[in-house]
């Protein structure tokens, strides 16, 4: 009955996705001025208009340079990854637009957006295949060489080399035989490997443990260096250095600046800073009344 179900389910994907439509792609490559992204007035919601319509943006507008890191932070539910989604065309918008190097995205074939970004999901997609042949999903044609230094840059290489076959052992299907944090590396060097101008994070650390978030911090910090970055994040302090924050709320951007600005403007912004660093002073004094108890009682 179990599998059934899945079958069931497995059935419903495919027709969804036979019936979707398809969307509109232009054939001529056009030349772009660089790799900045301007998000123009945009509205977008899911579902067909009317009563099944539900709006999760609603006229946000903001540039990225390249050689900068904007940071779009918000509660949850507040549209970051819905607008994450949208610079790479999961969607079209409804209104406005999301131009790159000054061009719309929807006047660029598929094929030349993908060359544009690079994207690492808060949820990493690995194939049941090597560990090379999930790298060379980014670049088909890399050599040996630029695999290991891809993944060197990414703090893979080690782990890599302890498994069984090295860079030739299957990881299992969605890459179930590394742990969150190893898969999370593996995307970030299938990233630096397709060497995108643009990149978007979208929690890139989420699932990671500290040992693990650390490497991956380091390895971010070598992807992003000189492109133009979107972060999507809920955990601040990996943010705050950012060279602009997009705070959303219900879908709309309600405070826009740097970090020590909008902690000093006392909005939004400030509240969620606030609640931030309060939950890791609950968490650290927590840990420590812990540990002195145990020590009176021993």
């Amino acid at each position: 009955m179990t599998q059934f179900a899945y079958l069931g389910l497995g059935a419903r994907l495919v027709r969804e996705l036979d019936e979707a439509a398809v969307l509109p792609e232009v054939a001529e490559r056009p030349v772009l001025d660089g790799a900045s992204i301007e998000v123009c007035n945009v509205d977008f919601s899911y579902g067909e208009q009317g009563q099944d319509s539900r709006m999760v943006l609603r006229d946000v507008s903001f540039a990225a340079e390249p050689g900068t890191v904007t940071a779009v932070v918000g509660p949850s539910g507040a549209g970051k990854s819905t607008l994450a989604r949208l610079m790479v065309r999961f969607w079209d918008v409804e209104t406005g637009a999301i131009r790159i190097g000054g061009v719309d995205i929807r006047e660029m074939p598929i094929p030349q957006l993908m060359e544009q970004t690079a994207f690492v999901f808060q949820e990493t997609f690995l194939f049941n295949e090597s560990v090379a042949a999930n790298l060379r999903i980014a670049k088909p044609e890399a050599t040996e060489e630029e695999i290991v230094a891809a993944a060197k840059a990414a703090n893979a290489h080690e782990f890599v080399l302890a498994l069984p076959q090295g860079y030739e052992t299957p990881i299992g299907e969605s890459g179930d035989r590394l742990s969150g944090g190893e898969r999370q590396r593996l995307a970030v060097a299938r990233a630096l490997l397709k060497d995108a101008p643009i990149v978007i994070l979208d929690e890139a650390t989420a699932y990671a443990d500290p040992e693990n978030e650390v490497a991956l911090q380091g390895a971010l910090d070598r992807l992003i260096a000189g492109r133009t970055v979107i972060v999507i994040a809920h955990r601040l302090s990996t943010v705050a250095g950012a060279d602009q924050m997009i705070v959303l709320d219900e879908g709309r951007i309600v405070e826009h600046g740097r970090h020590d600005e909008l902690v000093q403007r006392g909005g939004l912004y400030s509240r969620l800073w606030d609640a931030f660093s309060d939950a890791s002073a609950i968490a650290l004094t927590g840990g420590g009344d812990q540990l002195a108890s145990e020590g009176a009682t021993s």
